[in-house]
Formats: C-alpha cells, structure tokens, sequence
C-alpha cells in the first residue's frame, strides 16, 4: 500500500469518525433542550396555576390587611420558587454541557491515540 493510500484512508476515517463525534454530540444536546423544554414548560404551568389560586383568594379576601398577606404570601412563594427553579435550569444547561461534550472528548482523543 502507497503512502498516498495510507493517507488517503486514514484521512478518510478521521473525517468519519469526527462526523460520529458531531452527531453523538448533537444527539445528546437535542435531548438535554427536549428535558429542559419540558422542566421549562412544567415550571411555567405550575406557576400559572400558582397565580391564578392567589388571584382567587384575592378575590375572597374580606379585608385590606387579608389582601395584603395573600399577596405577601403569593410573592414569597413566587420568588423562591423562580430562585430554586433558576438554579435547577442552571445545573441542567451545565450538565448538557458536560454530556454533549463529552462525546467531542471522545473522538479527540481517539484521534490523538491513532495519530501517536
């Protein structure tokens, strides 16, 4: 076999195994958007419902004070919910990070290892 073969096939195999790598890599970060699409849209529904109960028992409140403790109350559940539902996303986006990428760590060094 040629040294222009040799390369030629060599050459051939990195370009499909670096594509491998891509679509590896893509497959995992379109699963990691689908989970966080779905934590994404849950979060939002919960937090409708969330309001439209405050929304209700303003409605019922039987005094100025009444009303004011429900809205308390609602904006205290409605803020620590987004600040634990933020950190929750943000772990999410930093572990579809790591996934998808490790699939790319893969291929890398499964070139280095042919190339040394």
């Amino acid at each position: 076999m040629s040294d222009v073969q040799r390369f030629s096939e060599e050459a051939q195999k990195a370009g499909k195994d670096g594509l491998d790598a891509a679509v590896s890599y893509f497959g995992e970060a379109n699963k990691g958007f689908q989970v966080i699409a779905a934590e994404i849209a849950a979060y939002s529904k919960k937090s409708f419902e969330d309001g439209t109960r405050a929304f209700e028992q303003l409605r019922g409140a039987k005094s100025f004070e009444q009303a004011v403790e429900i809205q308390s109350q609602y904006a205290k559940r409605a803020f620590d919910a987004y600040v634990a539902q933020t950190a929750k996303l943000g772990q999410m986006y930093f572990d579809l990070a790591r996934g998808a990428s490790h699939s790319v760590e893969q291929a890398v060094a499964k070139a280095a290892r042919k190339v040394t």
